[in-house]
């Protein structure tokens, strides 16, 4: 398995720009979509009782970083340097966007999920790089040190990060909640059609993903594929065992499940493609192919719990 990890590190994986930016545009949308059933006291809903959201935000920020080093220190045997920096690297990035989508849709606490993603992303201009930073350092200095070179510095820029957030994030949230309270009939009518268009694009997305990148799949898939189904597995049990321990609402374990196993892999993919952090010298295919991977993976994990879930009514 090591060896077959270690080929990974010269590998070149196929995400286009234009791609990625197709499918930021697409995420907007869905974002939108979500947006028709909220209104502003379901926030002040979550101000009021802030408990979940703290937990929520120390399972995203401190703990799946910590228990991912956990992880790759039990694996360290099986995993080369470089995937066990892949996985701290997504561990450090903030929660994804369709997490929103997949909570309205298993009936979780949309409102606390919305409010996770846009505190997680806002603050991850520096909790993003520290965490690498932190994790990725003890990694290197108390278990492989040949990881050395992967520890790279992380420079995120704050307005382009707060410019993707707004435009992901803020203007459609911003216009799908004024189109509810201004328009309700039409809200109404596009709260379904904006639900099934979502389902169908992340299928999509994963068809793409794997047809673009079809042969390095299928010749490495298999160990990727255990390390990121444990990694993401331990992600959702975390945020459920969390929310648990802290006897949450039963739709705000659901939002913490969901919040912490699904990660924002686009933003640890864009800092892998740019040359002035990891230099094109360097080679980090295993890095890629972690982060990659876990793009798709988690849609397809996330998707299957929030159609497990939305069977479900949740239990007050």
């Amino acid at each position: 398995m090591y060896e077959q990890l270690l080929r990974l590190d010269d590998v070149r994986i196929n995400f286009s720009a234009q791609g990625m930016h197709a499918v930021n545009i697409v995420l907007a949308f869905v974002m939108f979509g979500v947006a028709l059933g909220i209104r502003v006291q379901m926030f002040k809903d979550v101000l009021k009782h802030p408990k979940s959201a703290l937990v929520g935000l120390f399972s995203q920020i401190i703990g799946l970083p910590a228990i991912t080093f956990l992880i790759v220190i039990l694996l360290n045997r099986w995993i080369t340097p470089m995937v066990a920096m892949g996985m701290i690297l997504v561990a450090a990035c903030p929660g994804g966007n369709i997490s929103n989508f997949m909570s309205q849709f298993s009936k979780a606490n949309t409102e606390l999920a919305i409010s996770l993603t846009a505190v997680s992303t806002a603050v991850s201009t520096f909790i993003t790089p520290l965490n690498f930073a932190v994790w990725g350092g003890f990694y290197v200095n108390f278990v492989n040190k040949r990881a050395a070179n992967a520890l790279q510095e992380l420079h995120i820029d704050n307005f382009q990060m707060f410019e993707t957030v707004f435009i992901l994030l803020g203007i459609p949230l911003i216009l799908g909640m004024l189109t509810a309270k201004y328009l309700p009939k039409i809200a109404e009518k596009l709260k379904k059609p904006m639900q099934y268009f979502s389902l169908l694009f992340f299928v999509a997305m994963v068809v793409i993903a794997f047809g673009n990148n079809l042969d390095l799949f299928v010749k490495y898939i298999f160990f990727v594929f255990i390390l990121v189904f444990i990694h993401n597995g331990s992600a959702l049990a975390m945020g459920y065992g969390l929310a648990s321990a802290f006897k949450l609402p039963d739709k705000d374990r659901r939002t913490l499940t969901i919040e912490t196993g699904i990660q924002n892999s686009g933003l640890g993919l864009v800092l892998l493609f740019n040359p002035k952090i990891f230099p094109p010298n360097l080679a980090i295919g295993g890095m890629l192919f972690i982060t990659a991977w876990w793009g798709i993976w988690h849609i397809v994990s996330g998707l299957s719990i929030s159609f497990y879930w939305s069977r479900k009514t949740p239990k007050q």
